[in-house]
């Protein structure tokens, strides 16, 4: 008896794995990775793609990814909301080839949204700074410091993630999100008007540009390149045109007014704005919000409107293209590469978070659209649905099309199995997309012949 229960000791021990250090003892640690066998088909990963793709899981269980970069050399970097044994960066290796990453790299001692490359550095965001690491080879070595390069922002309690973009000749994009939902006196209370002129836009409500070469740049160091914009997490610079492009969170609790602004309104306005941003632009928020149904903004209830007055709102910026309400765009990708059909090249992606508010209707946007572009910089025809089924339940919608998308059967975000927050492209032109619930990362090819 003793000498079974001696021998069924020593196999789980075997199976468990060597126990985990309690905590770091250097500022990175490398390790092999130990990865769980995905139950789900090899030939999607658990997602459903447009005919031609196939997705495969690259990493799991890594915590609440943000965005993600890949580096020339194939490295995936994941930055984290939430420590995982006190880091806040993964970074991803396979070296085998075999298409699941084999060797990870965490450090980084701060949590955050925002990652870049720019040369031969990865830089990472904090809700109050952005670091930037050398690279070495494509990796992040165990010596390597974070090199300050924008610090002591005011921490916000609401819209803080630090999402960056950089442009090839330096200029570094950094978003400030406002915080709060309409620049109320009382921000989200019933019957709160909005404070005129908004003292937040001077501060926060837009993006402002740094250089991505220097170290210890203050806030004053930027400038406000555009203004008018509630919350950007998704940035990104096209190279096509040179030109900065965000998505915008638009605002909540347009039902608190009554009259026009229904339940049923609320829960499809104010736009998800789709922007080409130039420098000066102003895109109406907090004064303003954009309806998709009509293709218009109109003035804001907190400062007079009733769902039809234009007022102030005539002269400022549209979006290129409008999403239904709350879908929350969290990243934005323009596609480079050559290993997807031709249709693909210099068009947009866009990983929509999901939605928390609205009911009365379904939930929905928990999926990733392809939009193509012209030589215009501008769409060319309609979004579509290019990866969808994160959240456990389909999306009631056909993959390739915009047809009845962004709707499923999903009481609450917190059901959702997945929800897709971050894009980036390969080396070899294949998609990353990450995941904010578990920190699963997919790896995207093509495979039918172009």
């Amino acid at each position: 008896m003793k000498l079974t229960l001696l021998l069924l000791t020593a196999v789980s021990v075997a199976l468990a794995g060597p126990e985990k250090p309690a905590k770091f003892r250097s500022a990175v640690t490398r390790k092999a990775a130990v990865v769980s066998r995905n139950t789900t088909p090899p030939e999607t990963g658990g997602i459903k793609l447009v005919n031609g793709f196939q997705a495969s899981v690259f990493a799991e269980n890594l915590g609440k990814a943000r965005h993600i970069v890949v580096d020339p050399a194939g490295t995936v970097f994941v930055k984290l909301e939430k420590l995982n044994e006190g880091k806040g960066i993964v970074e991803l290796n396979d070296t085998n080839g075999d298409g699941k990453a084999d060797q990870t790299m965490m450090f980084g001692n701060y949590t955050g949204t925002g990652m870049a490359l720019y040369k031969d550095y990865l830089y990472a965001s904090s809700d109050t700074s952005v670091y930037r690491y050398k690279l070495t080879n494509g990796k992040v070595m165990e010596t390597t410091p974070a090199e300050p390069i924008i610090v002591g922002l005011t921490l916000q309690r609401q819209h803080a993630s630090k999402s960056i973009t950089i442009s090839p000749d330096g200029k570094l994009f950094v978003n400030f999100g406002a915080p709060s939902n309409a620049c109320q006196e009382k921000d989200r209370q019933k019957g709160s008007m909005g404070m005129d002129p908004c003292p937040i836009l001077e501060e926060y409500g837009g993006i402002w540009q740094f250089d991505a070469n220097k170290l210890n740049q203050h806030k004053a160091d930027g400038k406000r390149y555009a203004t008018g914009i509630r919350n950007a997490v998704s940035l990104d610079w096209n190279t096509a045109n040179n030109t900065l492009y965000a998505l915008q969170h638009g605002r909540d609790m347009l039902n608190s007014w009554g009259g026009a602004f229904t339940d049923e309104a609320s829960a499809e306005l104010p736009s998800e704005e789709f922007l080409m941003v130039k420098e000066g632009n102003d895109f109406g928020w907090p004064y303003c919000y954009n309806n998709q149904i009509k293709n218009q903004k109109f003035l804001a209830p907190e400062y007079g409107g009733d769902g039809t007055k234009v007022d102030r709102c005539a002269g400022k910026e549209k979006p290129i293209m409008a999403f239904p309400g709350h879908w929350a765009p969290n990243d934005l990708l323009f596609y480079t590469g050559s290993a997807f059909p031709a249709r693909y090249k210099n068009g947009a992606f866009v990983c929509f978070h999901g939605s928390w508010n609205r009911a009365p209707l379904k939930q929905g946007g928990y999926f990733v659209a392809f939009i193509p572009f012209g030589k215009d910089g501008r769409p060319s025809g309609k979004y579509e649905v290019f990866a969808e089924n994160f959240a456990g339940v389909p999306e009631q919608g056909t993959p390739g099309t915009s047809v009845n998308a962004g709707k499923l059967d999903l009481d609450s975000p917190g059901d959702a199995k997945a929800r897709p927050v971050g894009l980036a492209q390969g080396p070899d032109g294949s998609l990353y997309i990450s995941d904010s619930v578990k920190g699963n990362v997919w790896k995207v090819t093509y495979t039918a012949k172009k």
